[in-house]
């Protein structure tokens, strides 16, 4: 009977650390998710206040303010594809540092937004000086420019807009009162000079309502509707005198200007 040796069982343990060495630790990357300090939030505020002015209306929701401060962000940060597009920074990166940075834009952008306002209410307020508007409403008209009647000692000059006595005669331009007053057959009238140097005359009105010197915009109030001077009915007598000079045919003049009597 063959006998043969025991086997010798093989114990795998770890080797033994040298005396004196410790084993080599992996260094790790740390990241830190960006918190957002008061300061942060300040200049997020200035940012959507700033765009809100000349850009933002009063619906914006918190999506699109969301995506204002991501804008912001992504110009110092990048996006995170990791963390499922959350913002975040490395140790790198120091977080007072992109605080004055977004503060800075934040300046820059408001400062921006206001400066667009600013040139948008310029070109609203020319618009609005040049806009012409109809002097009355509720009228029909009863006499075109250039008539020959016997109830003018010559040629119709100008168009006349019947109406309801007292009905609102409003200025058809901006420009500035030169006179107001009664003037014979004319009645109570009113002239507005515009920039160009063209004269505005409303005639026949019951009532004034502005004096010599007032700065008049399109549409507003000069005086009302009536029967004074040489008329057969209430209505308004409107010549336009380009230069103070001789009139020419209003209806023309309006129509040059967007508006059809």
């Amino acid at each position: 009977m063959s006998s043969s040796a025991p086997k010798r069982r093989l114990d795998v343990r770890q080797a033994p650390r040298a005396a004196g060495k410790r084993a080599a630790v992996r260094p790790r990357r740390r990241r830190r998710t960006l918190r957002l300090t008061p300061a942060m939030v300040g200049a997020f505020v200035l940012v959507v206040a700033g765009v809100g002015a000349g850009a933002v209306s009063s619906q914006t929701d918190s999506d699109s303010l969301a995506a204002s401060y991501q804008t912001i962000s992504a110009s110092y940060t990048g996006s995170a594809d990791g963390a499922g597009g959350d913002v975040d920074i490395t140790e790198d990166l120091d977080p007072e540092v992109l605080e004055e940075q977004t503060a800075t834009q934040a300046e820059q952008t408001m400062q921006a937004q206001a400066s667009l306002t600013e040139r948008a209410q310029a070109a609203a307020d020319e618009l609005e000086s040049d806009q012409w508007v109809l002097p009355v409403t509720g009228y029909r008209l009863s006499a075109q420019f250039g008539q020959s009647s016997s109830l003018w000692s010559s040629t119709h000059t100008g168009v006349d807009l019947a109406g309801p006595s007292g009905s609102t005669i409003v200025s058809i331009a901006a420009g500035t009162v030169t006179e107001t007053g009664y003037d014979g057959a004319y009645g109570n009238k009113t002239v507005v000079t515009l920039e160009d140097g063209t004269e505005v005359w409303y005639a026949h009105q019951s009532r004034t309502a502005v004096n010599v010197g007032d700065s008049i915009a399109p549409g507003q109030t000069i005086g009302y509707t009536g029967s004074t001077g040489n008329v057969t009915g209430p209505h308004l007598h409107l010549e336009i005198r380009p230069g103070g000079g001789d009139p020419v045919d209003p209806i023309g003049v309006l129509a040059e200007h967007g508006v059809n009597p």
